[in-house]
């Protein structure tokens, strides 16, 4: 079972990736908002698929009697998270051969498919060329496979609607959608999404902007605790802009994200070195406001989504 403490513990230790977006909470709040949003035909063709995954089983243990199918799909919110800590999935790059293969349940843990890096110059610092492989261009790849008419496996279908399940939380949280470069950063990849910056909330514990973000609706959580949480002052609190909801290229998402990123994320008193920061309460209070607004919108964005391929 895993605690805030070990997801802190792993982000430590990845230090050429990105944390866990969202963290649990904020995952798993998105998948049940979505799932409820859900047509009751493309809700069973969801459930049908999600029980080929292999870890379905963990998902439904200890599920009340007849929420198993309920608890099954906020669960696979965070899977795709849960592998980079199975010791059968292996760590791969964006550069091998194998990045943009869209396998069923292999054993790649494709870490790099929670972001989509477009790249910002603070200070005019010479960027790089952006990585060929992201969140954007598997989520398209996904999308494709879903419809019946793909003639995409059972299998296949499944391992996507799985990894969709969390890549549309992902690419709502904005600083999976950036990666800040600056002088006096001095680091090859960039800032990575705000993980070179330091900052000190109100609760005063150091940490790396990135992990401020992902952690604005708490850490690890139960799939009680997460719905719970989501109807009482979460997601659920928060009602999307619908014309925004509508729009269903992962294209789009990201470009919102990346916006809200140099907006929000960056903001006062943001620096662009790793000092630590003391972080005012107009920057937390606007943090959270953005944070509970994108929930929600991916929450609408992913049933819109699921509602079109599966219906």
């Amino acid at each position: 079972m895993r605690t805030l403490t070990f997801l802190l513990a792993l982000w430590v230790l990845w230090p050429v990736e990105r944390a866990l977006a969202w963290w649990d909470e904020g995952h798993m709040q998105i998948a049940y908002v979505a799932y409820k949003r859900l047509n009751p035909t493309v809700r069973d063709r969801a459930d049908v698929l999600l029980k080929l995954n292999p870890d379905y089983a963990n998902w439904t243990a200890g599920a009340p009697v007849g929420q198993e199918k309920l608890y099954a799909f906020v669960h696979a919110a965070t899977w795709a998270d849960d592998i980079k800590t199975k010791p059968d999935y292996y760590d791969d790059q964006v550069t091998d051969s194998t990045a943009k293969e869209n396998v069923p349940y292999g054993h790649l843990k494709h870490s790099y498919w929670h972001f989509k890096d477009t790249l910002f110059s603070a200070d005019s610092t010479p960027l790089p060329a952006p990585d060929p492989v992201d969140a954007v261009t598997q989520l398209k790849l996904m999308i494709a496979t879903l419809p019946a008419s793909s003639n995409a496996s059972e299998s296949l279908r499944s391992y996507d609607l799985s990894w969709m399940i969390h890549l549309v939380g992902d690419l709502h949280q904005p600083l999976h959608a950036i990666d800040r470069y600056s002088a006096s950063i001095s680091n090859p990849g960039g800032d990575r999404g705000g993980n070179e910056e330091k900052v000190i909330p109100a609760n005063g514990e150091t940490l790396a902007l990135h992990a401020y973000w992902d952690g604005l609706f708490g850490g690890y959580s139960s799939v009680f605790g997460a719905i719970y949480d989501a109807d009482h002052g979460g997601v659920t609190s928060v009602t999307p802009d619908g014309a925004k909801a509508q729009l269903l290229d992962p294209e789009t998402w990201a470009q919102e994200s990346f916006e809200l990123a140099k907006t929000f994320a960056y903001a006062e008193p943001i620096r662009t070195d790793k000092q630590a920061v003391e972080l005012i309460r107009a920057y937390e209070t606007n943090a959270r406001d953005v944070a509970r607004k994108q929930a929600a919108l991916a929450a609408a964005r992913m049933a819109n989504l699921l509602n079109e391929l599966l219906k």
